[in-house]
């Protein structure tokens, strides 16, 4: 039986300007050579937010070999995260809620370029979109999405969508992916010619960046920030914790305590002196917190 996500993925097309679903840019193309992006849109209009996803998905088809897919949170059955904290301490298939959240996780895995796109509700994304990210909260703790590219879009009629953008930006980082810089475009119904063409520059731009981080190397030497974030995070976690919890057993499994990052990389000596420095850093802070001597 297919979930509510497979049945009712974004039918971009019922409006009859697009194909459904899936969309190629060459015809038929070799598998291995296309890259799959996939869309995640949290408004049930499709006005703004939804037209300004479709016209960067088709700018990144005359770009190169992209298929992509566009799923509405409106169309899936998202339940509320009730807090119960059992993806944190037993695993994400304890969850209590059976609805569409494992199938959008598998498509968010299957994909090589993730989008997230909310309109700007009460200045901050929309319920759906809010909801979807809660029940992603277990990767944040269990971070697995390295290799993919990411982006948010932003769709506003006045202001606030720029913070909005940065937080979408912070997510995206959070959950593994290397992200690029998203984007808000802002029109107000009618949209008019001048409004049109700031989104089309925006989109155009966003396209732009968005692919050439998509066909790049998958896993890129880390950025300083990137590299503070892991590095203080699993020291403390191997100072504060053990085999009795699940993120602890994950980290031992990923062998990311000994690691210098997520995944292999060549850092230079500046970074690797900085990732010993954050090592120690986080090992004093934690220390600190606990009431243990430095050593």
């Amino acid at each position: 039986m297919h979930s509510t996500v497979d049945r009712l993925a974004f039918a971009a097309a019922s409006d009859g300007a697009v194909d459904p679903m899936r969309y190629t840019a060459m015809g038929v193309m070799e598998k291995s050579k296309v890259k799959k992006v996939t869309a995640i849109v949290s408004s049930a209009r499709k006005r703004l937010t939804h037209n300004a996803v479709l016209q960067f998905l088709k700018n990144l088809q005359s770009l190169g070999n992209v298929e992509y897919e566009i799923v509405a949170l409106s169309q899936c059955r998202l339940g509320i995260c009730r807090g119960c904290k059992l993806c944190f301490q037993k695993g994400e298939e304890y969850c209590p809620l059976k609805d569409d959240r494992d199938a959008l996780f598998e498509k968010l895995m299957a994909s090589d370029g993730v989008v997230l796109a909310t309109p700007n509700y009460s200045f901050q994304v929309s319920g759906m979109m809010k909801v979807f990210l809660d029940r992603l909260g277990f990767v944040f703790h269990r971070p697995r999405f390295f290799g993919k590219t990411f982006t948010g879009i932003v769709a506003q009629g006045l202001f606030g969508g720029t913070k909005i953008v940065k937080y979408l930006d912070f997510v995206g980082n959070g959950l593994g992916f290397n992200t690029v810089k998203g984007t808000c475009v802002a029109a107000c119904e009618p949209i008019t010619e001048e409004e049109q063409q700031k989104i089309d520059r925006a989109l155009a731009s966003l396209s732009k960046r968005f692919h050439e981080r998509l066909v790049k190397s998958a896993y890129p030497v880390p950025r300083l920030l990137n590299l503070m974030a892991f590095r203080m995070a699993r020291t403390s976690m191997k100072l504060m914790l053990d085999d009795s919890y699940l993120d602890y057993r994950y980290f031992t499994d990923k062998g990311w305590f000994e690691s210098e990052y997520y995944y292999p990389t060549h850092l230079g000596p500046l970074k690797k002196a900085a990732g010993s420095l954050f090592d120690a850093l986080a090992t004093i802070e934690t220390r600190r917190r606990r009431g243990t001597p430095a050593t």
